[in-house]
């Protein structure tokens, strides 16, 4: 099966230009089989396609639920939970890495760095976090190498991460506009219906690869050296939410019954709970 695994929508990111309706029907065209809904800490996409799933546009094509998380200290990190598992906690932003990979996997999901070599605060293997513990890379599942938003070199590197810690690779788009749908794939040798069976796909020796053509006109490329002003504005705006919303990602965890924590200065000690 052949699927864009990073896609935004208009409905579930802010910075998301093109319609899930629009994003489906464009894969059709381009002979993709499916996607993996990965908007920023939001779940609104996926709830407009449990809607309107029905649509013609979804006939023969497979909408997945997943989400790109914002940590506060290792970037953005693709999160595929399994078939009927809601965690509101997800789109909460503001976990530090280390709990975000313990709860996901404690509910029977999987993760992995998007673009981990690329933009600094943005990707794991240039933040502090992914420079100082390089051991963490052996806690994910898999590894986004190929995304069609991010340079070559960025793509080469992310790949040979990958081949270091033995990952599975998987490959998006990375897609916010309708020219750059369908740029990025990974190919899948599995039947894929839901996002199970996509855990049980990445986790085992099954075929997979990743690919497609890198897309120019990104607002990185377009605006050039004052690019750099925008990462640095990003990183305090993801700290402010992050701290913002500090209390209610306290509340769903204590909801779950999942972690007995203090915090002091941003760091938590936990404990798994019965």
């Amino acid at each position: 099966m052949k699927l864009d695994m990073h896609c935004h929508t208009k409905e579930g990111s802010l910075d998301g230009k093109i319609p899930l309706r629009d994003a489906a029907c464009k894969l059709r065209e381009k002979g993709y089989h499916g996607m993996l809904i990965t908007d920023h800490n939001s779940y609104k996409a996926y709830r407009y396609y449990k809607k309107h799933s029905k649509d013609s546009a979804f006939n023969d094509f497979v909408v997945l639920k997943g989400i790109e998380y914002d940590t506060i200290d290792a970037g953005h990190i693709i999160i595929i939970m399994p078939t009927g598992v809601n965690l509101p906690l997800l789109e909460l932003r503001g976990l530090p890495v280390n709990l975000l990979i313990d709860i996901v996997h404690h509910f029977g999901g999987i993760l992995g760095p998007a673009h981990p070599c690329g933009e600094k605060y943005l990707s794991l293997m240039n933040t502090r976090r992914g420079k100082k513990s390089r051991d963490l890379m052996t806690k994910f599942d898999f590894v986004e190498t190929y995304n069609a938003c991010e340079s070559p070199l960025s793509n080469k590197a992310a790949q040979e991460l990958a081949k270091r810690f033995g990952k599975p690779g998987i490959g998006g788009s990375d897609s916010h506009r309708e020219e750059s749908v369908g740029m990025g794939y990974a190919m899948i040798d599995a039947q894929i219906t839901n996002e199970t069976d996509l855990i049980h796909a990445l986790l085992s020796d099954v075929t997979i690869t990743a690919g497609g053509e890198q897309y120019m006109f990104t607002t990185k490329q377009k605006i050039g050296k004052m690019n750099h002003v925008l990462v640095y504005s990003f990183w305090f705006y993801n700290k402010f939410l992050a701290l913002f919303r500090r209390h209610k990602r306290n509340v769903e965890l204590l909801k779950n019954h999942l972690y007995e924590y203090t915090s002091d200065n941003m760091e938590r000690t936990y404990r798994k709970g019965a």
